[in-house]
């Protein structure tokens, strides 16, 4: 019997960038509830920007944001895991080094970035809905970010995230978070292992989890989920990792979330 149910967000329940989802989600998730099922939105996306789309069931929702750096139920943090300033300044240096890059990084408080691209501004602010504070710096932030991104505009991320891979192996996690986006967090912020604790924190098995993804930072939680589905666009590797392939249709988490009521 399944117990919980972690789902990403952009890509899986909608397009990525976007904030518009469908509200029968909101209402399939409070009968979960009904039923003792547990939702947990598991999203590279900053927390408050992850919380704005699911804002009708803040409080029947458990959040793991920023690929597992950060989760939260309701006014509860449950996990923190912020880089070393070392560490953080490395990272933004090398990106720094990236041809066509839009850098922004998240501390527990916000999101910050020194990019001035005005397309990718407007876009995150009214796609994502993120409140981005503008500085001068972003190393001024370096003590306490939990998530580093990088947006290679005229890149596929999987493939320009493998130099990074390489070069912070053992030291930060770096994976494609999306089309163009290239997510770093300190060790130990994987959606697996946020998915892992949560599981232990509510005594349920990887056989009572079911969960769903299309990227390659939702590899790690769908192998925690004895369930796990891969929707039809996502990328290769997601898939061979997942028991099921979802059709390609409109709305296919949300049917076989039905399936549980």
């Amino acid at each position: 019997m399944i117990k919980l149910v972690a789902s990403d967000v952009d890509g899986t329940l909608l397009p990525e960038g976007s904030s518009d989802m469908n509200p029968e989600l909101y209402d399939v998730i409070r009968r979960l509830k009904e039923k003792g099922i547990v939702f947990a939105a598991a999203s590279g996306r900053q927390m408050n920007s992850v919380r704005r789309v699911f804002r009708p069931v803040l409080d029947d929702v458990y959040f793991i944001s920023n690929n597992g750096g950060y989760v939260k139920y309701r006014q509860d943090v449950l996990a923190c895991r912020a880089f070393a300033p070392e560490m953080a300044e490395e990272i933004i240096t090398y990106i720094r080094t990236m041809k066509d890059t839009f850098s922004l990084v998240t501390a527990p408080d916000g999101d910050y970035t020194d990019s001035k691209d005005p397309e990718i501004l407007r876009w995150l602010r009214e796609g994502y809905r993120l409140s981005i504070e503008e500085v001068e710096d972003i190393l001024e932030k370096k003590d306490r970010l939990v998530k580093i991104s990088a947006f290679v505009k005229n890149q596929d991320a999987a493939q320009a995230a493998q130099p990074a891979i390489e070069k912070f192996a053992g030291r930060a996690l770096v994976t494609a978070a999306g089309e163009h986006w290239i997510d770093f967090t300190a060790l130990g912020s994987e959606k697996g292992n946020a998915l892992k604790e949560l599981q232990e924190r509510l005594g349920v098995t990887a056989e009572e989890t079911m969960a769903f993804g299309d990227n390659n930072n939702d590899i790690s939680m769908l192998k925690c989920a004895g369930e796990s589905y891969a929707v039809a666009e996502a990328r290769e590797e997601v898939k061979e990792v997942s028991k099921y392939v979802l059709p390609a249709e409109a709305d296919s988490v949300l049917h076989v979330l039905k399936t549980l009521l």
